[in-house]
């Protein structure tokens, strides 16, 4: 299809200039946060804003049309009936579709491309059970805030509401974990709904957004032209910090002789991470990086104290607790993260910077709130601070620190060796990361392996390091990962996942093997639920109940892994001792020319410390069992 003309100039007097495409691949993670920035500031409508006259077409090839413009390369999806108008266009299109073996793939996939682009990602399904099975991959994306457009095939509109063959009100069911849903009955309003489902998925914080079209709309005729207006009546995110709240953040931090900066993934997902170096080294405090937020800020900077929470490190975790500020940058406040709400940071004044006005005093009440970007707040933060530092002096902070370095060094991170002989999942993970580097991209299912790779692995660059961690979905690596692949194709990336999480979505290795999406499966292969199991032998007694799935050491293993890989295309191996591990990794990392899939075979005893157990304060945690730390509170 034709991509129209450049913008003109009378067109660009009044618009100063066209937004820009997104830069090629090979410049898409440099120019990230400038590109961002420059669609947001110039035009609502992402893409070239190339000038379309108006043209003749049906709503399918407006569809198509449409994608073409706001700039997309890459869409993940799986045909039906409903949706089928639209994929004979598309066809035509240079777009990039990869047809996956299930939806929730296609939406998994959008995500990672999502995350470690920084650009919308794409989806496309057809009605009803295939809109359905979309939903998980909507609430992932609804609660880790990616920005993601799903589109949907639904039936004729005249039959709308009649219980047809294949309908299903996936607005209605996807209102709640949308940050819009739109049904789509006339064509002539696709070019502005589409416009406007990828300016409201980019901006402000940022989400999923469904786009319905019925299929007669998608048939019939309408007059496309682009670039179209976009009308959002209320829709108006706060990007710049209020100054006078600006100011007041400043005289805390000033003040603070114990503050932590508690930063969260919306830093991540604001390209901010150069704006929070930069107020890190000014007020010397620690920073925190929350299991979303991990590489943000450089694992090896002196100043990071680590990942906080259920599963945090213990210097981060008491930073916290023991704080006097907390300044907080992009995160929510997390159960997760907080353990018992009511005795979490007792004593910390509460600064809270999040786009999302609707975060702020959620949870914890913020004496001082600052509503907007933290790609903005930042650097407005970071003068501010400078100012006060130059009036009233720096503060000093080397109690603090003291306190905190004593606790770094007597409780580091680290594992038991297994009792059974078999592999420490920690180390496998840890040198996954370590041979791979930090250039790498790490995308992790759920439960223990995702809690070993947030710990073990050393993030020294945001967009390294993928995750579920609001809706904690089984079945998200394997098809993250490969939308990350298609996003980011010269980097390395591995899928770290667990035996039940990858029969969950392994079908998209087929997938990944057809469409020659090279990505590197570790299976950490405890042959349980592993995370569900520790609890059981935590909480319950050990009576593991419907957790062994029979896939490891001494079972049945059904399946088998390596025989399931190569059925599926893949290089396939086994790893079941200590000896083998490096050697089985980077014969991984040599093969280039298809996915890789690795069985490594490990103890199912292991278990993730430190913790702090569910219903207690975070004063409570533990670096083994039944084991707290002691230590004398910081004066």
């Amino acid at each position: 299809m034709s991509k129209g003309s450049p913008i003109s100039p009378s067109l660009m007097a009044t618009k100063s200039a066209g937004a820009p495409k997104a830069p090629e691949r090979a410049d898409r993670t440099a120019d990230q946060a400038a590109v961002v920035a420059d669609l947001a500031a110039v035009s609502p409508v992402l893409g070239p804003n190339n000038v379309v006259p108006p043209t003749v077409m049906t709503g399918s090839q407006a569809i198509v049309r449409s994608l073409e413009e706001l700039g997309v390369d890459d869409i993940f999806g799986l045909p039906g009936g409903a949706i089928l108008p639209t994929y004979d266009p598309l066809m035509a299109s240079s777009m990039n579709h990869v047809l996956v073996r299930h939806e929730q793939g296609a939406g998994h996939a959008a995500q990672g491309y999502a995350m470690v682009t920084g650009r919308v990602g794409v989806c496309i399904a057809t009605s009803g059970p295939g809109a359905t099975n979309l939903v998980t991959a909507i609430m992932d994306a609804h609660m880790d805030s990616v920005p993601m457009v799903a589109i949907t095939g639904q039936v004729s509109s005249g039959v709308i509401g009649t219980d047809a063959f294949q309908e299903a009100d996936i607005v209605g069911i996807t209102m709640p974990i949308t940050k819009h849903s739109f049904l789509v009955t006339d064509p002539n309003d696709i070019p502005h709904v589409m416009a406007e489902a990828f300016h409201l998925a980019s901006s402000g914080r940022p989400g999923p957004v469904l786009v319905d079209v019925a299929k007669d709309a998608q048939q019939g005729q309408m007059t496309f032209a682009w670039p179209p207006k976009i009308d959002l009546p209320g829709y108006r995110p706060v990007t710049r910090g209020h100054n006078k709240q600006v100011r007041e953040a400043a005289k805390l931090i000033a003040a603070a002789t114990k503050p932590v900066l508690y930063v969260g993934g919306g830093v991540v997902k604001a390209h901010a991470s150069a704006e929070l170096r930069e107020l890190a080294e000014l007020t010397g405090a620690p920073v925190v990086t929350t299991l979303m937020a991990r590489g943000v800020f450089p694992d090896s900077h002196p100043q990071h104290v680590g990942m906080p929470g259920m599963h945090g490190t213990v210097s981060a975790v008491t930073a916290l607790q023991q704080s006097d500020l907390l300044i907080t940058l992009g995160a929510r406040f997390d159960d997760r993260v907080t353990g018992i709400l009511k005795s979490f940071a007792p004593n910390a004044k509460v600064i809270h910077a999040d786009i999302d006005p609707a975060e702020i005093s959620k949870n914890r009440t913020a004496d001082v709130p600052i509503v907007g970007s933290v790609k903005e707040i930042i650097p407005e933060l970071t003068e501010a601070v400078r100012s006060q530092f130059e009036s009233a002096g720096t503060p000093d902070l080397t109690t603090w620190w003291a306190f905190l370095n004593n606790l770094k060094e007597t409780y580091p991170l680290g594992w038991t060796e297994p009792e059974d002989g078999l592999s420490a999942p920690q180390r496998v993970i840890e040198r996954i990361g370590a041979l791979t580097g930090p250039e790498g991209i790490y995308v992790a299912g759920v439960g223990q392996h995702q809690m070993w790779a947030a710990q073990f692995i050393k993030y020294e660059r945001p967009h390294a390091w993928l995750n579920s961690g609001g809706a904690g979905t089984m079945g998200y690596a394997v098809p993250a990962a490969m939308g990350a692949k298609v996003g980011e194709p010269d980097r390395v990336v591995w899928a770290i996942d667990g035996d039940g999480c990858f029969q969950m979505t392994n079908q998209e290795l087929a997938t990944c093997a057809i469409n020659k999406i090279p990505i590197k499966v570790a299976i950490i292969n405890n042959s349980s639920l592993g995370m569900v199991r520790q609890w059981q032998t935590l909480f319950y007694e050990g009576r593991y109940s419907n957790t062994d799935l029979n896939t490891g050491h001494k079972t049945v293993r059904i399946p088998d892994f390596v025989k399931l890989g190569e059925a599926y295309g893949c290089a396939s191996f086994r790893c079941e001792r200590d000896e083998d591990i490096d050697a089985t990794i980077q014969k991984a990392l040599e093969i280039n020319d298809r996915p890789v899939v690795i069985d490594f075979v490990v103890s199912p005893d292991s278990m993730v410390w430190p913790m702090v157990p569910a219903g207690v304060s975070n004063d409570q945690i533990q670096v083994a069992r039944n084991m707290t730390p002691e230590w004398e509170e910081e004066d």
